[in-house]
């Protein structure tokens, strides 16, 4: 648990650094050097805002609200009961509006987590496979990745933005002085590049994690197959049911991608999780056992 701890956290520092230096880059780009101390300020202070708000950012993003144990005493209680088990803070617990079936956790550490579930998945999953997605979303929490996902998230969306401003700054007023048809191109390829790099870098970090937290929420409950019958239920019911408003930066924090149903290019090139047919499978096979 020190070394993956460890990991995260160069991973972490990796990715503000990251965040950081694209807002001196592009500042400068669009100003120069005055651009470039404007995006020195803005990227020390959205780098900030990414670690100690990120959780806060992820919810709002999905539109979440948090529920009281009066509201929903099943949802506590089993999630009580697996915090107890893992010997963890009990999380904060929210519920989007969204139809599709579905779930997140966010956070920075475990004392400051928070899990979210679909209306969704409240309709179309039992409590004992509810168990077992949460069950994951907590293994998430417990293996310190929320953090890296979380973060990630909002350097994917601080890139494309970042990305969006600058171009369109430089197209309408020009940029550092030079060549006009230069600046154009490069604009461009910065709109065009920039969030493409934002996809990849959390698909590097996004797919192996799935697996993990697979693995690690069938050993907190002694059971692999009420998340795998979970599993099924929500890839189907992802395909069937779109989720409009998910951004695709917010996609690798889901269970199972919310882009599933939607027409979306690339979607599978691009896939921030692995194949939920081989979730299903190693979770019968028990690997999770070995």
């Amino acid at each position: 648990m020190m070394v993956a701890m460890d990991r995260n956290t160069i991973k972490t520092t990796f990715l503000l650094t990251l965040l950081a230096a694209l807002f001196v880059g592009i500042g400068a780009l669009i100003g120069g050097k005055e651009g470039l101390i404007i995006g020195l300020a803005f990227g020390l202070l959205f780098t900030g805002g990414s670690y100690w708000f990120s959780d806060s950012i992820a919810i709002r993003a999905a539109r979440a609200v948090p529920v009281s144990e009066a509201q929903m005493p099943d949802y506590y209680a089993v999630m009580r009961d697996l915090t107890t088990r893992a010997g963890m803070p009990m999380p904060k617990l929210y519920v989007t509006p969204d139809a599709q079936p579905n779930a997140f956790a966010t956070g920075r550490n475990p004392k400051h987590a928070a899990v979210a579930v679909t209306q969704g998945i409240l309709q179309i999953c039992t409590w004992d496979e509810m168990r077992g997605v949460l069950a994951h979303e907590l293994s998430h929490v417990g293996n310190r990745d929320i953090l890296i996902s979380s973060v990630a998230a909002t350097i994917a969306m601080a890139i494309t933005l970042l990305a969006r401003m600058a171009a369109w700054s430089g197209l309408l007023f020009g940029g550092g002085g030079r060549d006009e048809g230069e600046n154009i191109f490069e604009l461009l390829a910065l709109l065009i590049l920039a969030p493409l790099a934002a996809t990849m870098l959390q698909l590097a970090l996004s797919r192996s994690r799935e697996f993990e937290a697979d693995r690690s929420g069938a050993r907190l409950i002694g059971d692999g197959e009420p998340l795998a019958r979970a599993l099924a239920k929500l890839e189907a019911g992802a395909r069937q049911i779109p989720m409009p408003n998910a951004r695709r930066e917010m996609a690798p924090m889901y269970i199972v991608s919310p882009l599933t149903g939607m027409n979306v290019a690339f979607k599978n090139l691009f896939s921030d999780h692995p194949p939920t047919e081989q979730r299903i499978a190693r979770l019968r096979a028990r690997e999770w056992a070995r």
